[in-house]
Formats: structure tokens, C-alpha cells, sequence
């Protein structure tokens, strides 16, 4: 099952001009210690769907909210004349694909 499947919210945005969020937000406890507990969703496997380091990903867990931050590096800078998404809104894809 894709992470787009079990989490209710499942959106990005920018985190300053050097990074971006994805939120994935959950309805119940048993759902989001099982996304927790997944072998896909490591560090590593984000950074090789995101292709970046995997040292520069932190995921914040947020149990009281069902919630999950994962914060990832933004390839260039919001604004930049490479930026293709300015406000990051595009970036959770390839996290919403993610099977768990």
C-alpha cells in the first residue's frame, strides 16, 4: 500500500529557501506506528527516491498529531532561476508513492 493510500494528508511546502516538508498525517495510532515501523521508510530509501543525501533528510514524528514531517534539502534554492517550484507544493510525489 502507497503512503497516498493510508495518510489522510499527505502535502509539501517550503521550510525556508534551502528546504522542504512533506506532512504526512494520519486518522489512527495503529496506521502511523505502521508507516514508523515500515523498512521502506528509512532515510535512506527517501533520499534515493528524492536523490539527495540521505544525512541531509530528518524525519520528525509528532505522535500526539498522528503526524510526520519528513524535512528534505531543496536541490536549488525557493526563487532561484532553477527552482521549478517555488513554494515546494509539488515535492510529495515520490513520498506518496512510497510502499509501505
Amino acid at each position: 500500500m502507497r503512503l497516498y493510500d493510508i495518510a489522510f494528508v499527505c502535502r509539501s511546502k517550503n521550510a525556508g529557501p534551502f528546504q522542504v516538508t512533506v506532512d504526512l498525517m494520519f486518522k489512527d495510532l495503529q496506521t502511523y506506528e505502521q508507516v514508523l515501523k515500515s523498512p521502506a521508510f528509512t532515510v535512506e530509501n527517501i533520499g534515493k527516491l528524492y536523490r539527495t543525501d540521505s544525512e541531509k533528510i530528518c524525519i520528525k514524528t509528532f505522535e500526539q498529531i498522528l503526524t510526520i514531517k519528513v524535512v528534505l534539502p531543496r536541490k536549488c534554492s525557493s526563487g532561484s532561476l532553477l527552482d521549478s517550484d517555488v513554494y515546494g507544493s509539488q515535492q510529495h510525489f515520490p513520498l506518496g508513492n512510497l510502499e509501505i
